[in-house]
This record gives C-alpha cells, structure tokens and sequence, in this order.
C-alpha cells in the first residue's frame, strides 16, 4: 500500500485550510469557556483533587467501584463546601 494513500491519523490533512483554521478558532474558544467555567467553580478542582489524593493513598483494587463510593458519598457537598470557603480565606 503506498504511504500517500495511508489518512493521517488525525485526518488534520483531510481538511481545507479554511476548515482547519475554524477548528482552531474552535478549539481555542472551547478552552478559553472552559477555563472560565472552572475558574468560576473552584469546587470542580476540590472535588477531582481530593478524588485523586485519595486514591493514590487507599490504591483501591476496584477504582471504578471506589470512584462510584467517593462521588455519591452523601457529605461530597458538605465537604467540598468546607473545602471551598477554607480556601477562600486563603485567596
């Protein structure tokens, strides 16, 4: 098979320099509202780290049974609303 008839894998070559430059007008405002979503929910941050430290102290052996336990655990709110007013004193 020669190489020339092989896609790239991100089919990025496929597109016409108008579309390629929309997707990169996209991406980059997808990222900028996405970035302003999260500076706007500061607990979104609290709740993933406090997810993550947790689960490289405990290293559970069933992580998809342990993420379902910590994400409905009934103090989340209570929790990440302690953890967000602490850190508003810190700002």
């Amino acid at each position: 098979m020669a190489e020339q008839n092989v896609p790239n894998k991100l089919g990025i070559n496929i597109l016409s320099s108008e579309q390629q430059e929309k997707l990169r007008q996209f991406k980059i405002k997808t990222r900028i509202e996405n970035e302003s979503y999260l500076m706007a929910h500061p607990e979104v941050e609290l709740m993933i780290g406090d997810f993550l430290r947790n689960v490289l102290l405990k290293r559970p052996d069933d992580i998809l049974e342990f993420a379902a336990d910590h994400f409905t655990n009934p103090n989340l709110h209570i929790n990440v609303t302690t953890k967000v007013e602490e850190n508003s004193f810190l700002d």
